[in-house]
């Protein structure tokens, strides 16, 4: 459970990094209206439209977000998953559907528009019927209170989940065409129809209960309003804390808190009362937080943290917008979460204790506090930043020592991936080759475009006449090859992508590249060491055809890559079928992300590559499923790929499939 809810952290963190933006705008709009005598203008629409056209839909970019972050290799098609989902679930529980679904038909009586039917239900008409719905659905249902974070997560956890078991799903020849990941939009709607079923019914009891609660608690005066407080923070990532909020602020008890103090008809040291301890926290305690894990964070990982954990404090001291930092550590840190809901119910409950009073149009941050100053309704608002300052020092510390006592994986703490581990590991050890081949290439900025295939790096060079390739052969290339106007590959081998990782991390400045005159150049084959030059004590390698067909000499490959031998020597074959066993017995080096090529180790050392069809990393995967993976052993004849040919040759592609020893350029390959 904690490994899914560590997974849904990290996911949410991609749509949560654009959330202080908004906020911000929407704060600097505030701001203006608040000095210009509450009168907007073209520069506060242009500002608030612009923010809250994010803020609005944090819920679909949490619905999109989490779909990719929570799918397996996702490829975009987990995005539209948790799209699809989510215009299934919020269309068939919008306020007029609902109220199709769950009303009452009273067509054929006399009735008149307003009339109330039942316990406080309200008639109205829609396409000529009379329907009725009760109260607590209309509001369980409004688009403030439904289309909400938690909609949002559930949507996204919905397309991943789907994505994940049905991508690769196969269906009868009559239905092909809807197999694999075509088959996952359609069956996401399925699974969100039942959804949307089962919250038709849950949703109004959940809301219209704590409503209930709410109104239950006015009485208790300062237990009360912490009580309110917690809850409200607790219910966050539900979207269910509108239910209370409607209570306390609004004129459903009777309290109408936020439009009594905002209109300043409200009774002075009373109003405000359920307001106040937002702004404490908000403005201090959570920046404070903030800080706390930012200094446990790991040292490789700060900078990321900042990013995150800075943008969040800004946007929730100026505007009061806690969602950045809130969901930075709920799913991450459940236990924090709930310190945070305690901390708040705390601030709540003394608020109202003391002499002290406050509110807010939009939210508890700095904007709101100082436009609403001098309001008739405003009591002592000096208070909330000694307040503030008490809770930024017990926010600090309270969370730096939960985090480092219970290790709990706050933003920058997160649990290493294993695979992440293994590559940064291995880009780091390929960073002087980079910094080689970028002095090499006239300079990053002389790079356009970089990728790679799998043994190769491919490029498109502003200024080709820079280039120098005996400096590339001399920092380890195999060859380089120019296909014509700015394209540029660099042969390299079956390691190409650490060098290809590291080069981009050079050219981001995520990395600091040493000269290119401080690395040594690889160790000459003549001059290697025992283990290497033990690699070719035996010139013949004896390989089982990856693929049936028909053998020809490496010359005849229509890939002057290949048929030059700038890779390595070798055999191919032109294949007449679709299943690719293992040359050898072996261990997996590598499978390309887009499974056209399959790096071995054979027992003697060589490193044997298999690369199916010419070009075919233009593909992107489409019509090759790798059955292996790096680590993985291998025995001859055990299949490890398989490939529609026909998917290949419909591309433009040749089906060749080369056969190549990559470091041994003295072996001699025969195929059987």
């Amino acid at each position: 459970m904690m490994k899914f809810l560590q997974n849904l952290g990290k996911s949410i963190m991609l749509p949560v990094a654009v959330l202080p933006v908004a906020a911000i705008l929407v704060g600097i709009a505030n701001w203006i209206i608040g000095i210009n005598d509450d009168q907007a203008n073209v520069v506060t629409s242009f500002l608030q439209t612009a923010g809250l056209a994010i803020l609005d839909n944090m819920a679909l970019l949490f619905a999109v977000g989490v779909s990719i972050g929570m799918a397996r290799k996702s490829d975009g098609t987990s995005a539209l998953a948790g799209l699809v989902s989510w215009l299934v679930i919020t269309s068939l529980l919008a306020p007029s559907s609902v109220m199709t679904l769950l009303s009452r038909d009273y067509t054929s009586t006399p009735l008149t528009d307003g009339t109330t039917v039942g316990d406080g239900q309200q008639l109205v008409q829609d396409h000529g019927q009379w329907l009725v719905q009760a109260p607590d659905v209309n509001a369980a249902f409004a688009p403030g209170s439904f289309q909400n974070a938690f909609i949002g997560i559930l949507c996204g956890i919905i397309g991943a989940v789907c994505y994940n078991r049905f991508k690769d799903v196969k269906l009868p020849d009559a239905l092909s065409f809807f197999s694999g990941r075509r088959s996952v939009a359609i069956v996401t709607a399925g699974v969100s129809l039942i959804v949307a079923l089962i919250l038709l019914f849950l949703w109004p009891l959940i809301y219209s209960g704590l409503v209930w609660f709410g109104e239950h608690i006015v009485d208790l005066g300062a237990v009360g309003t912490g009580l309110y407080g917690f809850f409200n923070r607790l219910l966050i990532p539900f979207g269910l804390h509108h239910a209370l909020n409607s209570v306390f602020w609004f004129d459903v008890a009777g309290i109408n808190d936020l439009n009594n103090f905002l209109s300043g008809k409200g009774e002075f040291g009373v109003t405000g009362q359920y307001m106040t301890g937002f702004f404490p926290v908000m403005m201090f305690g959570l920046p404070g937080a903030a800080l706390a894990m930012y200094v446990t964070a790991k040292t490789k990982r700060k900078k990321i943290a900042y990013g995150i954990l800075l943008s969040g404090a800004v946007s929730s001291f100026f505007v009061g917008v806690t969602e950045p930092l809130e969901f930075a550590f709920m799913f991450l840190a459940p236990p924090l979460y709930l310190i945070h809901a305690l901390f708040m119910g705390i601030s709540m409950a003394v608020s109202q204790l003391l002499p002290v009073r406050m509110g807010f149009g939009f939210s508890g941050g700095f904007v709101d506090l100082m436009l609403n100053w001098t309001n008739p309704m405003a009591e002592n608002p000096w208070i909330i930043f000694v307040m503030g300052a008490v809770w930024f020092v017990i926010y600090f510390f309270v969370f730096r020592w939960v985090i480092l006592r219970f290790q709990l994986k706050t933003p920058g703490r997160e649990d290493d991936d294993p695979a992440d581990e293994q590559e940064e590991g291995a880009s780091s050890n390929f960073v002087g080759t980079a910094a080689k081949f970028l002095d090499a290439l006239g300079g990053k900025d002389n790079i356009a475009e970089l990728d790679n295939c799998a043994t190769r790096l491919r490029m498109e060079i502003n200024d080709t006449s820079v280039i120098d390739e005996g400096a590339l052969k001399r920092a380890g290339a195999a060859g380089t090859m120019k296909p014509g106007g700015h394209s540029v590959q660099v042969v390299y081998g079956l390691n190409v992508q650490f060098v290809k990782d590291a080069m981009e991390k050079i050219m981001a400045g995520q990395i600091e590249a040493p000269h290119p005159d401080e690395v040594p150049d690889p160790v000459p084959e003549a001059t290697a060491d025992a283990s290497v030059a033990t690699l070719s004590d035996s010139d013949v390698v004896v390989l089982t055809r990856p693929v049936p067909g028909y053998v020809i000499a490496l010359s005849e490959v229509p890939d002057k890559t290949f048929s030059s031998g700038m890779m390595g020597p070798g055999m191919a074959v032109i294949p007449t079928s679709g299943e690719v066993t293992a040359p050898s017995d072996a261990t997996v080096v590598t499978v390309f992300p887009t499974g056209h090529a399959i790096g071995l180790r054979l027992d003697n050392g060589k490193e044997v590559l298999v690369h199916v069809g010419l070009d075919t990393v233009k593909m992107k995967g489409e019509g090759f499923e790798p059955l292996v993976a790096a680590g993985d052993t291998v025995t001859a004849g055990q299949p490890i790929l398989n490939v529609d040919l026909a998917a290949v040759e419909a591309a433009g592609h040749s089906t060749i499939t080369p056969v190549i020893v990559m470091n041994d350029k003295s072996a001699v390959v025969e195929l059987r």
